[in-house]
């Protein structure tokens, strides 16, 4: 039997350990890596005014190339396409981020849908929106992650102020937002279906960013019309979250339900 000097256990000891440490990246741990739901932080701590994160924009890309957030600071919506993060500050545009910038919220998904269709029919709001994707879902137990792609009609989004400490509640912040009206606009709507039981952790059911086609202007999705657009959706059955180290995420209070603050803040 071969023997073994102290330091060459160590060095085997620790290729047997390095597959199950922090090293490796969500993807590599589930058996299914394109249907994961990655998010940073919860919505309960962005309510409590949790605004500044330690996870970067490329750290973030290395979890998926679609999603929607805000960045540090609470400076503007956050919409990911692509591979590429748009920031939509209070005048109405998109400016690229940084690989650097960091957010204190978002969620991402590396995007491969596994249903895709056209929708012909006209939608005269955003509720009915919600009607027709409700019946594209198998089950309302998971997560799901859709991209519209064409012309709309209508399209009405926000946008906030970025902020300074003290940092007041969202609640008190969408106070000041900045709403945009677009007509018979081509671009495209990315969004996500969180489970009722994600209460406090995310964004229950629909939640849904905005950019152009030009990739100029957008934001958070208040109201919508459309017709003849292209729907993709995914079923994702994996759930991973990173929590903040951040002392103001530590010390704030998360407990409660916050349910009805949020509902003001999405509305």
């Amino acid at each position: 039997m071969k023997k073994f000097t102290p330091a060459t256990l160590i060095f085997l000891l620790g290729l047997a350990i390095l597959p199950f440490s922090g090293c490796v990246s969500p993807q590599q741990r589930t058996a299914h890596p394109q249907k994961v739901f990655f998010q940073t932080s919860t919505i309960n701590a962005l309510l409590a005014g949790v605004y500044n994160g330690n996870t970067t924009f490329k750290t973030l890309s290395q979890h998926g190339n679609m999603g929607l957030g805000t960045v540090n600071r609470l400076d503007g919506e956050m919409i990911g396409l692509d591979g590429k993060f748009y920031q939509i500050k209070t005048d109405g545009k998109a400016y690229r981020i940084p690989d650097t910038m960091r957010t204190p919220f978002a969620e991402v998904v590396f995007f491969k849908p596994d249903t895709a269709f056209k929708i012909t029919d006209s939608i005269k709001n955003y509720e009915q929106l919600k009607s027709v994707l409700e019946k594209q879902m198998p089950a309302k137990n998971i997560f799901y992650a859709f991209r519209i792609d064409g012309t709309f009609t209508y399209i009405k989004t926000r946008s906030v102020p970025g902020q300074h400490k003290p940092y007041p509640p969202l609640t008190e912040v969408v106070k000041h937002q900045k709403v945009f009206e677009f007509h018979q606009v081509k671009g495209t709507m990315i969004g996500f279906w969180c489970p009722d039981y994600i209460k406090g952790i995310n964004v229950p059911e629909f939640h849904f960013h905005f950019i152009t086609a030009d990739r100029k202007a957008g934001g958070h999705v208040l109201a919508c019309r459309m017709q003849n657009v292209t729907l993709k959706m995914e079923k994702l059955t994996g759930f991973y979250m990173v929590l903040s180290e951040s002392r103001d995420f530590n010390k704030t209070n998360l407990s409660g339900d916050k349910q009805k603050q949020l509902e003001k803040v999405e509305k």
